[in-house]
């Protein structure tokens, strides 16, 4: 007869070397959290996956880079119930592939960051240098700088879990849990790579592109009104400076929102598995960037909204559907 100690254990036949199973009494909400997330992040980014995919019409350089990142944050959003794993029951899937499930994680994190930088020089450069940009941002030179950016991710997550893929399950305290540490020095390179430089980066460019949209809008409002003396000219190129600085405000409150609490309690030297409640709200938090990102490049733009529409209501099934005028 299998005795109380045995039936709470991830393997009863271990007696000695087997986890206890976790009881965590906000367990349900955060399953709750979590897979509202996964959900809505796969469905997001699968609508933006197929929508450039499928209409000829965007398969542009700028598009390659949304499709990119897209691919990445639904990557996110499909391997985010693992993590409910850690929540509600023992990890049965060994320590490889422990170690496997983290590394996965880091390069698609790693990869969307990075999208989210190409993105960023995308844009710097169609606004900046507008006249250049056909020669600049060629399909050819996209797909290369798409390509490394994911090599990149790969080399940058092995170097931070190189630890742990060289001895997998050398931190777990018993039979049953998938724990992954990370040393200060993978730890300052994760911090550098995947959230200083990116970050610096993004408000750097997007800063270029807001002072050039803005000095245009008002040569542009200037010339006009000594020319033709309309009012409405100014109210519009003021509409167009507050777009701009909304744009540039959203895009670095949200990258803000989503990494800083993750780095901070790396920082502050704290437990970051989802095992504690704070940690796992962080980590939530983390994981919000892959659904909202599709909301900030993607759904603004026209073509995205018709793309849905189509798709929602099967058109996208007609023959000949991915020549259909959705520009």
């Amino acid at each position: 007869m299998e005795t109380l100690e045995e039936s709470e254990l991830c393997f009863p036949q271990l007696l000695n070397t087997s986890c206890k199973k976790p009881t965590r009494p906000h367990s349900e909400a955060m399953v709750i959290l979590l897979s509202s997330i996964s959900l809505l992040t796969v469905a997001l980014n699968l609508l933006v996956i197929i929508s450039i995919s499928h209409y000829r019409q965007l398969h542009t350089p700028t598009n390659l880079f949304l499709l990119s990142l897209a691919v990445s944050d639904f990557l996110v959003g499909l391997l985010m119930p693992t993590e409910i794993l850690f929540i509600e029951a023992c990890w049965f899937l060994g320590d490889f592939m422990c170690a496997l499930h983290y590394l996965v994680f880091f390069i698609i994190t790693s990869a969307s960051v990075g999208n989210m930088v190409l993105i960023s020089v995308d844009r710097y450069v169609a606004i900046c240098d507008p006249l250049c940009y056909p020669t600049k941002i060629t399909q050819g030179r996209v797909k290369i700088c798409v390509c490394l950016c994911w090599v990149c991710s790969v080399f940058c997550s092995c170097v931070i879990l190189n630890d742990n893929l060289r001895e997998p399950g050398r931190y777990n305290s018993c039979v049953g849990e998938c724990v992954v540490v990370i040393n200060y020095i993978a730890g300052a390179v994760d911090l550098v790579f995947n959230f200083i430089v990116p970050i610096t980066v993004i408000i750097v460019l997007y800063m270029g592109v807001f002072v050039v949209a803005v000095s245009q809008a008002r040569a542009m409002r200037s010339h006009i009104v000594a020319v033709t003396l309309q009012p409405s000219v100014t109210v519009t190129a003021k509409k167009s400076e507050m777009k701009a600085a909304r744009t540039l405000g959203i895009v670095i409150a949200v990258f803000l929102m989503c990494f800083c609490p993750y780095y901070c309690l790396f920082l502050a030297g704290e437990d970051t598995s989802i095992t504690t409640p704070s940690a796992a709200f962080v980590i939530s938090l983390y994981y919000c960037n892959s659904c909202l990102n599709p909301v900030i490049y993607a759904f603004f733009y026209p073509w995205f909204r018709k793309s849905i529409k189509l798709i929602v209501t099967l058109q996208i099934l007609q023959p000949d559907s991915c020549e259909a005028n959705i520009l």
